[in-house]
């Protein structure tokens, strides 16, 4: 036998090994990719849905930072510009009923894990808060209705810590993913606070540097009426329509469907407080954590505050562990999708 004759039969024999090995599957033909990268095969298609009572807020830039004068000259909120990526957000604040829906599935027996330390007593609305946070205040019917009264059902959900607040969020994207795999769905992402700049880009509605959530300069419309549910003066609750809080959804929304972003309640965010943040963090998504420190951000304003709380840019903080008659919460939820500025 020549070299000639050995080298087609060895030829042949690889040739018939191959064959063989790709009938087995080793190159992947049985797939029907042809030995071309097609991506790895049998994965689910992916929609993103929007999650009831959210709507969307789209990617874009915008100037964080004060909007108007620093008139208690805390210099605390330089102007900076930042890139916000898509999300979602609840169009209005967690409402009683809302919360209550979270309350009664975890006194059910559902399964729970709470951070060490935290009990499910924690989770429940601090009622005393409307006598304990005002020096001689008759606040006992609002102690004993507000949280428990379908009258309130409505309105926003007060006595909230920012621990529970996280928690609520926990919970909400564990009840939604619980039945979308029951289904057969891909999970959704967590709900979560908002950052602080997501929340301040989101009140804004889409006019940059915009004072109020309904732009500038006023806190009332050409008829007189007041915009928000706030305290426009000295011992002057009433004029908005309310004395304490109003029902969610009560004034106009801003540009981008989002009522409430000033007034009725203060509302957590993410963010630890750092007078220093604005420096400090990225350009694009900026969020300042520090689990060292136990103030957290706060804003928009409440029923019980004045104006300048109101305004888009205005910083405030409270302490993680406390709980207020005038801070509540919304959600927020991260777009996993096309990063543009168009509606989605």
């Amino acid at each position: 036998m020549n070299k000639k004759s050995v080298f087609t039969i060895s030829n042949c024999m690889i040739l018939g090994i191959a064959v063989v090995l790709s009938g087995c599957g080793l190159f992947g033909n049985n797939q029907g990719d042809r030995g071309e990268l097609l991506g790895a095969p049998d994965r689910q298609g992916w929609e993103m849905t929007r999650p009831f009572g959210m709507v969307s807020v789209p990617s874009g830039t915008f100037h964080m930072g004060q909007a108007d004068e620093d008139v208690a000259a805390t210099q605390i909120n330089f102007n900076k510009q930042v890139t916000i990526g898509a999300f979602f957000m609840d169009d209005t604040e967690i409402t009683n009923n809302e919360y209550r829906q979270f309350t009664q599935n975890i006194t059910e027996g559902s399964e729970i894990d709470l951070p060490t330390g935290f009990s499910v007593a924690d989770l429940i609305p601090d009622t005393t808060v409307w006598t304990r946070d005002y020096t001689h205040h008759m606040g006992d019917p609002l102690v004993l209705y507000y949280w428990s009264h379908p009258a309130f059902d409505d309105y926003p959900v007060v006595g909230v810590n920012w621990n529970a607040a996280k928690y609520f969020c926990d919970w909400r994207t564990r009840y939604l993913n619980s039945y979308r795999e029951s289904v057969g769905l891909p999970i959704m992402p967590s709900f979560r606070l908002p950052s602080e700049a997501e929340w301040e880009y989101a009140s804004r509605g889409g006019r940059d540097m915009a004072k109020y959530p309904w732009g500038n300069p006023y806190i009332r419309n050409a008829k007189g009426c007041l915009l928000a549910n706030f305290k426009p003066g000295r011992g002057n609750y009433f004029d908005d329509g309310y004395a304490y809080t109003s029902p969610v959804g009560t004034y106009f929304a801003n540009e981008y469907g989002l009522y409430d972003m000033s007034g009725n309640i203060a509302e957590w965010c993410e963010d630890a407080y750092n007078p220093s943040a604005m420096p400090l963090t990225w350009d694009l998504n900026p969020t300042y954590f520090d689990d060292n420190i136990p103030n957290k951000v706060i804003r928009g304003g409440s029923w019980k505050d004045i104006a300048y709380f109101l305004e888009t840019g205005t910083r405030t903080f409270e302490h993680k562990d406390t709980t207020r008659a005038s801070i509540g919460f919304r959600c927020a939820m991260t777009y996993l999708g096309r990063s543009s500025g168009y509606e989605f």
